[in-house]
């Protein structure tokens, strides 16, 4: 099996050095001995609450643009400031939608591999 490599935006650790909670992402694990069973299910449920997070972000970044919009019309003094300002929230709701997208469909990944372990049988029609 190909191995996964997660990367994380908010847990930095120094090269070499194991997570704590690594037993969530990898194949075989380290913390519980080796050859441990990866617990999938707490998996996609972190995955899940990291979607609805970058969905939240997308949400938040995307009113803040349309804020934005309307104070370039309602501050023509500094509307170029402003329009700026949107055009930059409009961004950050794209990357936090692309994010969401991912996280989406690692969570898909992993509700899988817990079919599969568990001798659930999935019937691809078209490949």
């Amino acid at each position: 099996m190909a191995e996964h490599h997660h990367h994380h935006l908010f847990h930095h650790h120094k090269e070499g050095e194991q997570p704590v909670d690594a037993a969530v992402y990898s194949e075989t694990t380290f913390v519980g001995g080796a050859g441990a069973e990866v617990d999938y299910e707490k998996e996609e449920k972190h995955h899940k609450h990291l979607e609805q997070l970058g969905e939240l972000g997308a949400v938040a970044a995307g009113a803040y643009a349309l804020h934005e919009k309307h104070q370039a019309k309602k501050d023509p003094e500094h509307a170029h400031k402003h329009k700026i300002e949107e055009e930059i929230a409009a961004a950050a709701a794209v990357g936090a939608g692309g994010y969401a997208f991912h996280e989406h469909h690692e969570k898909k990944e992993a509700k899988e591999e817990y079919e599969e372990s568990h001798g659930k049988k999935h019937h691809h029609l078209f490949g």
